[in-house]
Parts: C-alpha cells; structure tokens; sequence
C-alpha cells in the first residue's frame, strides 16, 4: 500500500432520531460517536416509503452561523423563509443555504404518498463569515453536472472537481468537495482528494471497498468512514454495486459554541443570537 493511500480512519453508525416535527432521521455526524468532523456539524439522512414518517415536515425554525445543504435523492420539499425567499426542492437537487447572521424558514413536504430521500448536511462558517447576509445557492439537477471517469462510475458533481468537471456550488470559506458516487458491481475508481480536507464517505446503497492491499476495508450500506492518512483514494464496489457520497472541506480550527439551531464561536454570541431571535431581529 502506497503511504499516499486514503484509508478509513474510524467507520459510524448512524443513529435513528427524530427532528422538526418528528421527521425520522438518521443522524450520522452530530452524535455521541461523533459530535462533528471540522468543518461538518451534523449530517441527517432521511428516507422512508411512510408518509407519516415525514407529513410534519420542518416546521417555522431559526438558524444562525452556519450553512445547510439539502441534497433530494426522492420526494418533493417547498422551502420558504422570513426574507420571502421559496423554491421546490425535487428529486436529484440541491439547496446550498447561508443561515448567516440569521433567517427563520420552513422545509414541508410537497407530496402525500411515495418515497421521501436524501441527505441534509451543517457547514460551519468561520468566524468572519457568521454574521454575513443570507443567501442561497439552489440547483436544479439539470445543472449539476454528471461524470464517466472510469468503466462503470458515475459521479454526480456537486461541489469540487473531478477531472474538467466543476461542480456549480462555491463556497471559498471551506472549499467544499461533494461528490455522488455511482459504481457498477465490481467497479473501481480512484480519486485524488483535496490536501489538508477532512473527508468523509458515506454508503447509501450495496457496498463498497476503501483503500488498497492490506489498508482496504469494506465499508457497508449506511456506514460512513471517516478518510484520511494520504490524499489517493481508492473505491471499489462490491457485487450488488455501490452508491455513496463523498464529501470534504477545510477544516476551519475554531472554537465551536453550538445550541441547536445556532452555531457561534463563543458562548456569549450564542446567547446574543437567542436574544436576536426573540426580539425579532432575523
């Protein structure tokens, strides 16, 4: 095994929860197993055939200090917010939100049958950036472009770089890598990850192998790994094929002051943000 090869550091679990107005989740970054992955604070998948899994939807809800990224997999989700923002979130978009110094807004399910997918995932902003206006990047899934690197592999690229491939969302505070991965039963695929990123892969479909020779280990359906100990990643899916998402960004090392939906770097700012959102300054 090349010192340069990617290998899993830790693998988790996710752990079955409930949020907004009692959706079932299962949270995978944001747990007792692992409380974040700098500059991930928390990562949600949902997906469930059961309506009343997720009727209830995400009611009115406040957020300040960090962006959330929305990635609909199946299933319709109309977004709204106090700046008089809106959009329908459908099957393979993406919202990119900055929360910022502060907006309060409602994710509700557009549709009363069928299969509700996808993943959510909390970006922290550095401290410059926390207080910055809000705003969104939103993608139907015509414009995010699709890759063919290798015999069998597809890759969706929604932040990052695959080859000549850019993906349309930009964010300079974190450089952000965010990748869905499709291989064919046995394929492989290697990739380069960005220097100095934390990275993560997480397996939502079949199976799939990490790292090379004696460093590979297989890592299996709603498994994430946490990567690291070289830049050359090697993937290869087992027989039933594997899909998985693969994201990254630069870790901001800054102190941390989280209470819910408010992400500051001091206890002081998040006390301040709790009297900012009940005096009606978002």
């Amino acid at each position: 095994m090349s010192n340069d090869s990617t290998r899993i550091l830790r693998k988790v679990r996710g752990m079955p929860t409930s949020d907004g107005a009692g959706v079932k989740l299962t949270r995978v970054i944001g747990t007792q197993d692992l409380p974040e992955l700098d500059p991930f604070l928390m990562l949600d998948e949902f997906g469930t055939d059961k309506p009343e899994d997720y009727l209830a939807g995400f009611p009115e809800h406040p957020h300040r200090g960090f962006e959330t990224v929305t990635y609909m997999l199946d299933g319709r989700m109309r977004h709204r917010d106090n700046h008089g923002n809106e959009g329908l979130l459908t099957p393979g978009s993406v919202q990119w939100m900055t929360a910022g110094r502060g907006l309060v807004h409602s994710e509700m399910p557009e549709q009363e049958s069928g299969r509700m997918r996808g993943f959510q995932l909390w970006v922290n902003l550095p401290a410059k950036d926390k207080m910055t206006a809000p705003k969104y990047q939103e993608f139907a899934p015509d414009r995010i472009p699709v890759t063919h690197p290798a015999t069998g592999v597809s890759v969706k690229v929604i932040a990052g770089q695959v080859g000549d491939t850019v993906g349309p969302i930009v964010q300079p505070a974190t450089d952000p890598l965010y990748l869905d991965i499709h291989l064919a039963a046995g394929a492989s695929w290697d990739y380069a990850l960005p220097e100095g990123h934390h990275a993560f892969a997480y397996v939502y479909e079949g199976a799939a192998t990490v790292g090379q020779d004696e460093g590979a280990r297989a890592l299996e359906l709603r498994e994430m790994a946490v990567l690291g100990g070289g830049s050359q990643l090697h993937l290869r899916a087992g027989s039933q094929g594997a899909q998985l998402i693969l994201v990254a960004g630069r870790p901001l090392r800054e102190p941390v002051a989280r209470h819910g939906p408010f992400v500051m770097n001091t206890r002081q700012e998040l006390m301040q943000a709790f009297v900012d959102f009940q005096e009606g300054r978002f």
